[in-house]
C-alpha cells in the first residue's frame, strides 16, 4: 500500500545494502530550480533511522552541511556509524548524486521519550493572533512551489514587507535602514493533513521566507549549514513557528528558529548560515 502524504512518498527511501540507501528527491520541493534544505535533510533522517534498530533511533540533533546544491532526480545516500554509546548514537549521511556528494549530515539518535532529569524553560510560544485571525501567504511573497506543499497564516506584525505595493517598496530601495526586526511568525501545517512528527520537522524549520526580507530586499539566500534539535514529538495540527535573524555582515547571516506545537509544548529549535549576496536594504 502506498503511503497517503506526499511527504513520505517523496522522502522515501529504500535500502541497497547494509549502509546504503536509495531515494528519489522530488521537484515538489523546491525554492526555485533547487530541493529545500529541509526536505534533503529529511531524506537523510529516514535514511539514519532505518539504520538503527527502534527504539534508539529518534533524531536528537541534526546537522546539515549542504556541499552543493541538490536537484530533483534520484539520490544515493551512505550511512556511517561514527560512534554508539548507551544513550546516544552519533552517525553521518552522505547524499551524492551524479558521482557527486551534495549533502552531509551528522546526526545525533537516542530514544527522545526516554530523557529524564531536570526541567528548566525560560520560554513560551510566541504571542500570535489564532490561526482565524492571521493573514494567507500574501501575495508579495515569492511564488515557489514549496509553498504549495503547506498551508500557512503568518502573523500580520511579521510581514508588512510582503503586504506593501510594489510602489512603496521601490520607493524605499534607496532609504537608509529602517529600524526594523529581522522576524517572522507563522502558524503551519501540511496542506494534504498530514500531521507533523519529527521526521518533518527540518522541513518546517526550513519552510518559510527568510526573516532577513523584513530588512533586505527579497531575494536568493541559499543555506550553508542548518542545524536542527528535537525536543518533544510534535501534537497534531499546527505549528506555531517563530524565526529571527539578527546579525548581517560579512556576507552572511544567521537565522534562530523555534516551532511550538498545539500543546503549547516546544517541539524544535533551529539556527543556519546562509549566503546573503549583495542588496539594497529596504
Amino acid at each position: 500500500m502506498s503511503d497517503p502524504f506526499d511527504f513520505d512518498r517523496e522522502s522515501a527511501v529504500t535500502e541497497l545494502g547494509p549502509g546504503r540507501f536509495a531515494g528519489l528527491i522530488s521537484a515538489r520541493w523546491n525554492v526555485g530550480q533547487v530541493p529545500n534544505g529541509g526536505y534533503v535533510m529529511a531524506i537523510a533522517l529516514r535514511a539514519l533511522g532505518a539504520s538503527f534498530a527502534a527504539p534508539a533511533r529518534d533524531p536528537l540533533s541534526a546537522t546539515a552541511h549542504f556541499l552543493r546544491p541538490a536537484a530533483p532526480g534520484p539520490v544515493e545516500i551512505t550511512v556511517e556509524r561514527i560512534k554508539e554509546g548507551k544513550t546516544v548514537v552519533t552517525a553521518e549521511a552522505r547524499l551524492v548524486q551524479s558521482g557527486r556528494e551534495v549533502t552531509r549530515v551528522l546526526a545525533s539518535l537516542g530514544r527522545l521519550d526516554a530523557a529524564e532529569g531536570p526541567r528548566f524553560i525560560d520560554a513560551q510560544p510566541p504571542p500570535m493572533p489564532p490561526p482565524e485571525q492571521s493573514l494567507p501567504r500574501p501575495a508579495g511573497m515569492p511564488d515557489i512551489e514549496l509553498a504549495r506543499r503547506f498551508e500557512q497564516r503568518f502573523d500580520p506584525a511579521t510581514v508588512g514587507w510582503a503586504t506593501a505595493t510594489a510602489t512603496a517598496a521601490a520607493a524605499r530601495q534607496d532609504a537608509a535602514p529602517a529600524p526594523a526586526r529581522a522576524e517572522i511568525r507563522a502558524y503551519q501545517r501540511f496542506v494534504d493533513g498530514r500531521p507533523p512528527d519529527l521526521l518533518s520537522l527540518p522541513l518546517f524549520a526550513d519552510s518559510l521566507p527568510p526573516p532577513v526580507f523584513a530588512v533586505l530586499t527579497p531575494g536568493w539566500v541559499p543555506t550553508v549549514e542548518l542545524t536542527v534539535h528535537f525536543r518533544a514529538r510534535p501534537a497534531p495540527g499546527w505549528l506555531r513557528s517563530q524565526f529571527r535573524t539578527r546579525f548581517v555582515f560579512g556576507g552572511f547571516l544567521e537565522e534562530d528558529g523555534e516551532l511550538w506545537d498545539e500543546s503549547g509544548q516546544l517541539v524544535a529549535q533551529s539556527r543556519q548560515l546562509a549566503m546573503v549576496p549583495n542588496r539594497a536594504f529596504r
